[in-house]
Protein backbone atom coordinates (compact mmCIF):
# COMPACT_ATOMS: atom_id res chain seq x y z
CA UNK A 1 0.00 0.00 0.00
CA UNK A 2 1.24 3.38 -1.11
CA UNK A 3 1.90 5.50 1.98
CA UNK A 4 0.39 9.00 2.07
CA UNK A 5 2.98 11.70 1.52
CA UNK A 6 2.24 15.20 3.40
CA UNK A 7 3.68 17.84 1.18
CA UNK A 8 2.39 19.09 -2.28
CA UNK A 9 6.03 19.32 -3.45
CA UNK A 10 6.51 18.84 -7.28
CA UNK A 11 5.68 19.26 -10.75
CA UNK A 12 1.82 19.25 -11.76
CA UNK A 13 2.49 16.02 -13.22
CA UNK A 14 3.91 14.56 -10.20
CA UNK A 15 0.69 15.09 -8.53
CA UNK A 16 -1.32 13.60 -11.04
CA UNK A 17 -3.50 10.58 -9.61
CA UNK A 18 -3.42 8.98 -13.60
CA UNK A 19 -0.40 7.83 -12.86
CA UNK A 20 -0.69 5.56 -9.98
CA UNK A 21 -1.48 1.65 -11.17
CA UNK A 22 -4.94 0.91 -10.21
CA UNK A 23 -6.24 4.19 -9.66
CA UNK A 24 -7.73 4.32 -13.68
CA UNK A 25 -9.92 1.26 -13.38
CA UNK A 26 -11.22 2.13 -10.19
CA UNK A 27 -12.02 5.72 -11.29
CA UNK A 28 -14.05 4.19 -14.70
CA UNK A 29 -15.51 1.27 -12.38
CA UNK A 30 -16.67 4.42 -10.46
CA UNK A 31 -18.02 6.52 -13.53
CA UNK A 32 -19.98 3.24 -15.23
CA UNK A 33 -21.79 3.15 -11.08
CA UNK A 34 -22.52 6.80 -11.23
CA UNK A 35 -23.78 6.58 -14.86
CA UNK A 36 -26.11 3.31 -13.86
CA UNK A 37 -27.15 4.96 -10.72
CA UNK A 38 -28.75 8.13 -12.27
CA UNK A 39 -30.06 6.05 -14.94
CA UNK A 40 -31.83 4.11 -12.59
CA UNK A 41 -33.06 7.67 -10.31
CA UNK A 42 -34.28 9.13 -13.86
CA UNK A 43 -35.40 6.21 -15.08
CA UNK A 44 -37.54 5.23 -12.11
CA UNK A 45 -38.95 8.94 -11.56
CA UNK A 46 -39.95 9.13 -15.41
CA UNK A 47 -41.82 5.69 -14.82
CA UNK A 48 -43.62 7.00 -11.52
CA UNK A 49 -44.35 10.36 -13.48
CA UNK A 50 -46.19 8.55 -15.74
CA UNK A 51 -47.83 6.50 -14.31
CA UNK A 52 -49.43 8.32 -11.25
CA UNK A 53 -48.67 11.99 -12.44
CA UNK A 54 -48.34 12.94 -8.87
CA UNK A 55 -45.85 15.29 -7.49
CA UNK A 56 -45.03 13.68 -3.90
CA UNK A 57 -45.02 9.96 -5.66
CA UNK A 58 -42.47 11.67 -8.37
CA UNK A 59 -40.23 13.20 -5.38
CA UNK A 60 -40.87 9.77 -3.27
CA UNK A 61 -38.52 7.93 -5.68
CA UNK A 62 -35.91 9.89 -4.64
CA UNK A 63 -36.36 9.77 -0.98
CA UNK A 64 -36.25 6.10 -1.09
CA UNK A 65 -33.19 5.79 -3.26
CA UNK A 66 -31.07 8.48 -0.70
CA UNK A 67 -32.75 6.76 2.01
CA UNK A 68 -30.03 4.25 2.94
CA UNK A 69 -27.23 7.44 2.93
CA UNK A 70 -29.25 8.85 6.20
CA UNK A 71 -29.92 5.30 7.99
CA UNK A 72 -26.77 3.48 6.94
CA UNK A 73 -23.97 5.73 6.48
CA UNK A 74 -22.16 5.07 9.72
CA UNK A 75 -22.82 1.28 9.48
CA UNK A 76 -21.35 1.63 6.32
CA UNK A 77 -18.18 3.71 7.18
CA UNK A 78 -17.16 0.90 10.08
CA UNK A 79 -17.89 -1.82 7.39
CA UNK A 80 -15.20 0.14 4.74
CA UNK A 81 -12.36 0.38 8.17
CA UNK A 82 -13.41 -3.53 8.94
CA UNK A 83 -13.57 -5.38 5.78
CA UNK A 84 -12.08 -5.72 2.07
CA UNK A 85 -12.97 -2.59 0.29
CA UNK A 86 -12.40 -3.74 -3.41
CA UNK A 87 -14.22 -6.98 -2.40
CA UNK A 88 -17.20 -4.86 -0.82
CA UNK A 89 -17.73 -2.58 -3.61
CA UNK A 90 -18.08 -6.09 -6.05
CA UNK A 91 -20.48 -7.74 -4.20
CA UNK A 92 -22.99 -4.52 -4.70
CA UNK A 93 -22.48 -4.24 -8.06
CA UNK A 94 -22.46 -8.02 -8.75
CA UNK A 95 -25.78 -8.21 -6.16
CA UNK A 96 -27.65 -5.29 -8.34
CA UNK A 97 -26.96 -6.09 -11.67
CA UNK A 98 -29.77 -8.88 -11.61
CA UNK A 99 -32.16 -6.23 -9.84
CA UNK A 100 -31.77 -3.93 -12.59
CA UNK A 101 -32.58 -7.05 -15.24
CA UNK A 102 -35.35 -8.43 -13.33
CA UNK A 103 -37.34 -4.35 -13.11
CA UNK A 104 -36.11 -4.35 -16.98
CA UNK A 105 -38.19 -7.72 -17.89
CA UNK A 106 -41.10 -7.07 -15.76
CA UNK A 107 -41.55 -3.09 -17.29
CA UNK A 108 -41.40 -4.59 -20.46
CA UNK A 109 -43.82 -7.65 -20.09
CA UNK A 110 -46.23 -4.98 -18.56
CA UNK A 111 -45.82 -6.76 -15.15
CA UNK A 112 -44.29 -4.23 -13.35
CA UNK A 113 -46.33 -2.20 -10.36
CA UNK A 114 -45.76 1.05 -8.53
CA UNK A 115 -44.70 -0.52 -5.21
CA UNK A 116 -41.95 -2.38 -6.88
CA UNK A 117 -40.10 0.92 -7.87
CA UNK A 118 -39.68 1.70 -4.05
CA UNK A 119 -37.88 -1.40 -2.89
CA UNK A 120 -35.64 -1.34 -5.97
CA UNK A 121 -34.81 2.33 -5.57
CA UNK A 122 -33.68 1.04 -1.66
CA UNK A 123 -31.61 -1.46 -2.57
CA UNK A 124 -29.50 0.81 -5.03
CA UNK A 125 -29.24 3.41 -2.63
CA UNK A 126 -27.37 0.44 -0.17
CA UNK A 127 -25.24 0.52 -3.10
CA UNK A 128 -24.81 4.16 -3.01
CA UNK A 129 -23.62 3.74 0.55
CA UNK A 130 -20.94 1.31 -0.42
CA UNK A 131 -19.63 2.97 -3.07
CA UNK A 132 -19.07 6.12 -0.76
CA UNK A 133 -17.56 4.73 2.40
CA UNK A 134 -15.17 1.96 0.36
CA UNK A 135 -14.43 2.90 -2.76
CA UNK A 136 -13.50 6.64 -2.05
CA UNK A 137 -11.94 5.66 0.72
CA UNK A 138 -9.98 3.02 -1.17
CA UNK A 139 -9.20 5.85 -3.91
CA UNK A 140 -6.78 7.81 -0.91
CA UNK A 141 -5.40 4.07 0.08
CA UNK A 142 -4.60 3.61 -3.68
CA UNK A 143 -2.98 7.23 -5.12
CA UNK A 144 -2.05 8.71 -1.13
CA UNK A 145 -1.98 12.29 0.07
CA UNK A 146 0.14 14.13 -2.53
CA UNK A 147 -2.28 13.15 -5.38
CA UNK A 148 -5.82 13.16 -3.48
CA UNK A 149 -6.19 16.70 -4.51
CA UNK A 150 -5.87 15.61 -8.32
CA UNK A 151 -7.89 11.74 -7.46
CA UNK A 152 -11.10 13.66 -5.88
CA UNK A 153 -11.47 16.48 -9.08
CA UNK A 154 -11.65 13.36 -11.24
CA UNK A 155 -13.78 11.62 -8.78
CA UNK A 156 -16.20 14.77 -8.92
CA UNK A 157 -15.71 14.94 -12.69
CA UNK A 158 -17.13 10.93 -12.76
CA UNK A 159 -19.45 11.51 -10.43
CA UNK A 160 -21.02 14.82 -12.33
CA UNK A 161 -20.26 12.61 -15.93
CA UNK A 162 -22.90 10.13 -14.43
CA UNK A 163 -25.28 12.97 -13.86
CA UNK A 164 -25.47 13.73 -17.71
CA UNK A 165 -24.51 10.43 -19.06
CA UNK A 166 -27.68 8.60 -16.78
CA UNK A 167 -30.53 11.00 -17.42
CA UNK A 168 -29.23 10.92 -20.84
CA UNK A 169 -29.25 7.47 -21.33
CA UNK A 170 -32.86 7.44 -19.68
CA UNK A 171 -34.39 10.10 -21.94
CA UNK A 172 -33.08 9.07 -25.05
CA UNK A 173 -33.16 5.21 -24.79
CA UNK A 174 -36.88 5.32 -23.38
CA UNK A 175 -38.11 7.68 -26.26
CA UNK A 176 -36.65 5.29 -28.87
CA UNK A 177 -37.29 2.00 -27.23
CA UNK A 178 -38.96 2.13 -23.70
CA UNK A 179 -38.07 2.30 -19.88
CA UNK A 180 -37.25 -1.46 -19.73
CA UNK A 181 -35.33 -1.69 -22.38
CA UNK A 182 -33.17 1.65 -21.05
CA UNK A 183 -32.72 -0.44 -17.74
CA UNK A 184 -31.22 -3.15 -19.98
CA UNK A 185 -28.71 -0.74 -20.63
CA UNK A 186 -28.44 0.40 -17.05
CA UNK A 187 -27.38 -3.46 -16.25
CA UNK A 188 -25.08 -3.18 -18.90
CA UNK A 189 -23.14 -0.37 -17.49
CA UNK A 190 -22.96 -2.18 -13.87
CA UNK A 191 -21.39 -5.24 -15.32
CA UNK A 192 -18.88 -3.19 -16.91
CA UNK A 193 -17.86 -1.94 -13.77
CA UNK A 194 -17.40 -4.67 -11.94
CA UNK A 195 -15.46 -6.48 -14.31
CA UNK A 196 -12.87 -3.30 -14.77
CA UNK A 197 -12.65 -3.76 -10.94
CA UNK A 198 -10.55 -7.04 -11.97
CA UNK A 199 -7.47 -4.64 -12.57
CA UNK A 200 -7.64 -3.09 -9.51
CA UNK A 201 -4.36 -4.21 -8.08
CA UNK A 202 -5.27 -6.35 -4.64
CA UNK A 203 -2.59 -5.32 -2.91
CA UNK A 204 -3.81 -2.08 -2.61
CA UNK A 205 -7.50 -3.13 -2.39
CA UNK A 206 -8.06 -1.59 0.93
CA UNK A 207 -6.03 -3.46 3.50
CA UNK A 208 -7.00 -1.83 7.15
CA UNK A 209 -3.89 -0.98 9.13
CA UNK A 210 -3.49 -2.87 12.09
CA UNK A 211 -5.07 -1.92 14.86
CA UNK A 212 -6.70 -3.68 18.17
CA UNK A 213 -10.01 -5.67 17.41
CA UNK A 214 -13.06 -4.48 19.00
CA UNK A 215 -16.87 -4.67 18.25
CA UNK A 216 -18.70 -3.23 15.60
CA UNK A 217 -20.93 -1.00 18.06
CA UNK A 218 -17.68 0.52 19.23
CA UNK A 219 -16.91 1.48 15.72
CA UNK A 220 -19.62 3.03 15.20
CA UNK A 221 -19.83 4.88 18.18
CA UNK A 222 -16.38 6.10 17.95
CA UNK A 223 -17.01 6.77 14.21
CA UNK A 224 -20.18 8.62 15.37
CA UNK A 225 -18.15 11.00 18.09
CA UNK A 226 -15.92 12.02 15.33
CA UNK A 227 -19.03 14.81 14.46
CA UNK A 228 -19.11 15.92 18.02
CA UNK A 229 -15.07 16.00 18.33
CA UNK A 230 -13.76 16.76 15.01
CA UNK A 231 -14.55 20.70 14.79
CA UNK A 232 -13.37 20.94 11.37
CA UNK A 233 -15.26 17.71 10.49
CA UNK A 234 -18.21 18.90 11.74
CA UNK A 235 -17.87 22.43 9.83
CA UNK A 236 -17.76 20.15 6.87
CA UNK A 237 -21.17 17.95 7.55
CA UNK A 238 -22.97 21.08 8.37
CA UNK A 239 -22.34 22.66 4.95
CA UNK A 240 -23.04 19.12 3.13
CA UNK A 241 -26.33 18.52 4.99
CA UNK A 242 -27.41 22.17 3.75
CA UNK A 243 -26.68 21.58 0.22
CA UNK A 244 -28.25 17.93 0.82
CA UNK A 245 -31.34 19.18 2.13
CA UNK A 246 -31.93 22.46 0.13
CA UNK A 247 -29.82 22.42 -3.26
CA UNK A 248 -30.06 19.00 -4.78
CA UNK A 249 -33.46 18.04 -3.65
CA UNK A 250 -34.48 19.58 -7.17
CA UNK A 251 -33.40 16.16 -8.71
CA UNK A 252 -36.73 14.29 -9.41
CA UNK A 253 -38.44 17.89 -10.24
CA UNK A 254 -36.87 18.16 -13.18
CA UNK A 255 -39.41 16.04 -14.56
CA UNK A 256 -42.71 18.22 -13.38
CA UNK A 257 -40.85 21.41 -14.76
CA UNK A 258 -40.40 19.46 -18.15
CA UNK A 259 -44.08 18.79 -17.97
CA UNK A 260 -44.61 22.50 -17.44
CA UNK A 261 -42.48 23.50 -20.02
CA UNK A 262 -43.59 20.92 -22.61
CA UNK A 263 -40.47 19.35 -22.72
CA UNK A 264 -40.80 16.02 -24.79
CA UNK A 265 -38.86 12.90 -22.71
CA UNK A 266 -35.34 13.55 -24.35
CA UNK A 267 -35.89 17.02 -23.94
CA UNK A 268 -36.28 16.51 -20.12
CA UNK A 269 -33.27 14.30 -19.71
CA UNK A 270 -31.37 16.54 -21.71
CA UNK A 271 -32.20 19.38 -19.24
CA UNK A 272 -31.83 16.93 -16.45
CA UNK A 273 -28.39 16.15 -17.69
CA UNK A 274 -27.03 19.76 -17.74
CA UNK A 275 -26.51 18.94 -14.16
CA UNK A 276 -24.16 16.90 -14.91
CA UNK A 277 -22.22 19.12 -17.42
CA UNK A 278 -22.55 21.82 -15.14
CA UNK A 279 -20.78 19.83 -12.59
CA UNK A 280 -17.94 18.20 -14.45
CA UNK A 281 -17.31 21.59 -16.36
CA UNK A 282 -16.85 23.29 -12.46
CA UNK A 283 -14.70 19.82 -11.18
CA UNK A 284 -12.71 20.20 -14.32
CA UNK A 285 -11.87 24.05 -13.19
CA UNK A 286 -11.01 22.88 -9.83
CA UNK A 287 -8.69 20.41 -11.40
CA UNK A 288 -6.36 22.49 -13.45
CA UNK A 289 -7.34 25.75 -10.44
CA UNK A 290 -5.95 23.80 -7.39
CA UNK A 291 -7.67 26.34 -5.54
CA UNK A 292 -5.29 26.98 -1.80
CA UNK A 293 -8.82 28.53 0.08
CA UNK A 294 -10.41 24.86 -0.67
CA UNK A 295 -12.62 25.62 2.20
CA UNK A 296 -14.21 29.05 0.54
CA UNK A 297 -14.25 27.18 -2.90
CA UNK A 298 -16.71 24.58 -1.07
CA UNK A 299 -19.18 26.98 0.76
CA UNK A 300 -18.99 29.24 -2.52
CA UNK A 301 -19.93 26.34 -4.66
CA UNK A 302 -22.91 25.67 -2.72
CA UNK A 303 -24.30 29.10 -2.59
CA UNK A 304 -23.88 30.10 -6.26
CA UNK A 305 -25.79 26.68 -6.81
CA UNK A 306 -28.46 27.82 -4.66
CA UNK A 307 -28.83 31.19 -6.23
CA UNK A 308 -28.90 30.00 -9.96
CA UNK A 309 -31.77 27.21 -8.88
CA UNK A 310 -34.10 30.57 -9.29
CA UNK A 311 -34.41 30.78 -12.32
CA UNK A 312 -33.82 27.10 -13.46
CA UNK A 313 -37.37 26.92 -11.45
CA UNK A 314 -39.27 29.83 -13.07
CA UNK A 315 -37.59 29.29 -16.94
CA UNK A 316 -40.76 29.16 -19.58
CA UNK A 317 -38.44 27.08 -22.12
CA UNK A 318 -36.28 23.93 -22.71
CA UNK A 319 -33.21 26.12 -23.66
CA UNK A 320 -33.83 28.49 -20.61
CA UNK A 321 -34.19 25.74 -18.15
CA UNK A 322 -30.99 24.01 -19.87
CA UNK A 323 -28.77 27.06 -19.47
CA UNK A 324 -29.86 27.54 -16.12
CA UNK A 325 -29.42 24.46 -14.57
CA UNK A 326 -26.23 23.98 -16.26
CA UNK A 327 -24.60 27.19 -14.61
CA UNK A 328 -26.22 25.92 -11.57
CA UNK A 329 -23.97 23.03 -11.23
CA UNK A 330 -20.80 24.43 -12.14
CA UNK A 331 -21.11 25.81 -8.11
CA UNK A 332 -22.53 22.12 -7.53
CA UNK A 333 -18.95 21.07 -8.99
CA UNK A 334 -16.86 23.15 -7.13
CA UNK A 335 -18.52 21.69 -3.87
CA UNK A 336 -18.18 18.47 -5.45
CA UNK A 337 -14.51 18.16 -6.34
CA UNK A 338 -13.57 19.96 -2.81
CA UNK A 339 -15.77 18.05 -0.65
CA UNK A 340 -13.99 14.32 -0.17
CA UNK A 341 -10.89 15.65 -0.35
CA UNK A 342 -11.79 17.91 2.72
CA UNK A 343 -13.59 15.49 5.23
CA UNK A 344 -10.49 12.79 4.30
CA UNK A 345 -7.73 14.67 4.85
CA UNK A 346 -9.68 16.31 8.31
CA UNK A 347 -9.34 12.85 10.14
CA UNK A 348 -6.61 10.44 11.18
CA UNK A 349 -5.83 7.71 8.92
CA UNK A 350 -7.64 4.38 10.64
CA UNK A 351 -11.15 6.75 10.20
CA UNK A 352 -11.43 7.39 7.09
CA UNK A 353 -13.82 4.91 6.42
CA UNK A 354 -15.93 6.14 8.67
CA UNK A 355 -15.58 9.96 8.10
CA UNK A 356 -16.89 9.32 4.89
CA UNK A 357 -19.65 7.42 6.28
CA UNK A 358 -20.63 10.52 8.70
CA UNK A 359 -20.26 12.09 4.73
CA UNK A 360 -23.13 9.99 3.94
CA UNK A 361 -25.18 10.44 6.33
CA UNK A 362 -25.15 14.23 6.16
CA UNK A 363 -25.51 13.64 2.22
CA UNK A 364 -28.46 11.56 3.77
CA UNK A 365 -30.06 14.88 4.43
CA UNK A 366 -31.47 14.59 1.07
CA UNK A 367 -34.21 12.11 1.05
CA UNK A 368 -35.70 14.64 3.84
CA UNK A 369 -35.38 17.55 1.72
CA UNK A 370 -36.76 15.72 -1.43
CA UNK A 371 -39.44 14.53 -0.19
CA UNK A 372 -39.95 17.97 1.64
CA UNK A 373 -39.74 19.78 -1.72
CA UNK A 374 -42.34 17.25 -3.25
CA UNK A 375 -44.62 18.21 0.22
CA UNK A 376 -44.25 21.93 -0.93
CA UNK A 377 -44.56 21.15 -4.75
CA UNK A 378 -47.79 18.98 -4.21
CA UNK A 379 -49.20 22.34 -2.65
CA UNK A 380 -47.84 25.59 -4.49
CA UNK A 381 -46.35 23.77 -7.35
CA UNK A 382 -42.71 22.47 -7.92
CA UNK A 383 -41.30 25.45 -9.54
CA UNK A 384 -42.37 27.44 -6.49
CA UNK A 385 -41.30 25.09 -4.08
CA UNK A 386 -37.87 24.91 -5.96
CA UNK A 387 -37.56 28.65 -4.92
CA UNK A 388 -38.91 28.52 -1.47
CA UNK A 389 -36.29 25.84 -1.08
CA UNK A 390 -33.24 27.75 -2.57
CA UNK A 391 -33.99 30.96 -0.59
CA UNK A 392 -34.61 29.03 2.42
CA UNK A 393 -31.04 27.34 2.20
CA UNK A 394 -29.17 30.55 1.10
CA UNK A 395 -30.40 31.82 4.90
CA UNK A 396 -29.24 28.73 6.55
CA UNK A 397 -26.08 28.58 5.26
CA UNK A 398 -25.14 31.99 5.72
CA UNK A 399 -26.05 31.38 9.73
CA UNK A 400 -24.17 27.94 9.56
CA UNK A 401 -20.97 29.33 8.60
CA UNK A 402 -21.37 32.11 10.66
CA UNK A 403 -21.28 29.42 13.78
CA UNK A 404 -19.10 27.32 12.47
CA UNK A 405 -16.17 28.95 10.39
CA UNK A 406 -13.67 26.31 10.74
CA UNK A 407 -14.33 25.45 6.75
CA UNK A 408 -13.19 28.50 6.08
CA UNK A 409 -10.14 28.10 7.15
CA UNK A 410 -9.16 24.74 5.20
CA UNK A 411 -6.62 24.99 1.92
CA UNK A 412 -5.20 22.15 -0.09
CA UNK A 413 -5.20 18.92 1.89
CA UNK A 414 -0.99 19.12 3.13
CA UNK A 415 -1.82 22.73 4.75
CA UNK A 416 -5.50 21.00 6.53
Amino acid sequence: MQQPQRTLSGSRRDRSAIAVQGFLPLLFAGMCWHWARWGIAFLSAFWINDMTDSPRMVQLTGTTMWAPLLLGGALGGVFADRFDRLRTIQWQLAALVPMVVLVGLLEVTGQLSVWMIYPFLLFAGIGWVGDMTSRRALVFEVVGTQRLDNAMAYEAFALASGVAVGNLIGGSVAQSFGVGEAFFVVAGLLLVGFITLHWVPKNNAGTQSSRPESSTFTELRAGLSLARTNLGLRSILGVTFLANFFLFSYFPAVQRIGDRIGATPSQIGFIAAMTGFGMMTGSFIIGLWEPKRRGLVYIGGVAFGMTMLIPFATSGSVAMAASALFIAAVGSGFFGATQSTLVLTTVDSDMRGRAMGLLSMAIGALPVGTFLLGEIAERLGASSAVVLMALSGLICLVAWVSTHREVLRMGRSAEV
